[in-house]
């Protein structure tokens, strides 16, 4: 990210649901400072809640004071209002409108492992060059424009070099918002589930599934589909670990290999399937990332990617506990019963 940074000509846009102060952000505001300096623009968006116990009150002020332009998505306000729920979940950058960068990653120091919270983090970003990047550019204008309720015209920030396409496939980046009727990130999900014919393996932090998604793990595995979750060994929120943990003894019966990342945190949403189609992004396999929040991914198909994300979970799995029925008959009966009620408060948590 700094190197592709210290590159950029015309501007730099970054959208992230967490900004921590330490190793990481410090390098990058200080870069962005030195950008701004040399005439570049930079535009961030953070999301406030996100921020809420990292960075100080009104922050987005002291980004000002240097050149950079900055929004708070949301601002937390001392009132009740279901728009509260709604979050900017999205980790998008870009530069020059020629490099984006997206996945799971925030721009906090345990995101690059530069400090340890929950054992090792396990995390998943990719970097596009070309076409693909102006559908990450628009993501960001459009979030920017709703903000700041402007009007930002698009043209000025679209890419003036042509870029030869170094690979066949397809690469899709696409949004999702609670604004409308379309659940896309749940639905490609279940695309892929639905259209799998040998293997379909996801790696998610959470796992808080809609009955429906949860029948679509279990058709696809008993259709002789080679179905394989794999969830963090150390969670960061206990009580969502609890209730990720009460879908496994039946996703398991059906058929569904499901599996702990022993070394630690794994915070990558990444999919895999019959070696054509991979999708990176931020979305969780959860209800606030597939009704809650905004959030962005990408799809490829026929491409190199493909191999690459499938290498990158097999050798995550390599490192992963199997659940089996030993470890189902260990889980003690008041902790199942604890977390089916919790279930009733998924939306929530």
């Amino acid at each position: 990210m700094l190197e592709e940074i210290r590159k950029a000509k015309k501007f730099v846009f970054l959208e992230y649901f967490i900004l921590d102060d330490g190793k990481m952000f410090r390098e990058l505001i200080q870069l962005l400072k030195e950008k701004v300096e040399e005439g570049v623009e930079v535009r961030l968006i953070y999301d406030d809640v996100g921020c809420i116990t990292t960075l100080p009150n009104h922050f987005y002020k002291e980004l000002q004071k240097i050149g950079i332009k900055c929004a708070a998505f949301n601002p937390l306000r001392a009132r009740l209002a279901v728009i509260m729920n709604n979050r900017d979940h999205r980790k998008i950058l870009v530069i020059d409108g020629n490099v984006a960068f997206t996945g799971g990653i925030n721009i906090a120091d345990e995101y690059i492992n530069e400090i340890e919270r929950f054992g090792y983090w396990k995390d998943t970003g990719i970097r596009m060059k070309g076409a693909a990047v102006w559908s990450f550019t628009c993501m960001f204008l459009e979030m920017w424009n709703a903000i700041k309720k402007t009007d930002t015209d698009y043209a000025p920030y679209f890419p003036e070099i042509t870029y030869a396409a170094k690979q066949t496939g397809y690469v899709q980046p696409y949004a999702d918002n609670p604004l409308d009727d379309e659940h896309t990130g749940e639905n490609v999900y279940m695309n892929v589930l639905n259209s799998a014919r040998e293997y379909a393996y996801f790696i998610t932090p959470y796992l808080l599934i809609s009955d429906e998604m949860k029948k679509a793990f279990t058709l696809a595995a008993r259709r002789g589909v080679d179905v394989r979750i794999i969830t963090p060994g150390i969670p960061d929120k206990k009580l969502v670990y609890m209730i990720t943990r009460s879908y496994y003894q039946q996703l398991h019966r059906a058929g569904v290999k499901i599996y702990e990342y022993r070394p630690g945190f794994l915070h990558a949403k990444t999919i895999v399937s019959d070696d054509d189609t991979a999708v990176v992004g931020t979305i969780n396999m959860d209800f606030r990332s597939f009704f809650l929040h905004f959030e962005c991914a990408t799809c490829f198909y026929n491409s190199s990617v493909v191999a690459a994300v499938k290498q990158d979970i097999m050798e995550t799995i390599n490192v992963s506990r199997r659940i089996d029925d030993e470890w189902l008959r260990r889980v003690p009966w008041i902790r199942s019963i604890m977390a089916s009620v919790l279930r009733l408060f998924a939306p929530l948590l």
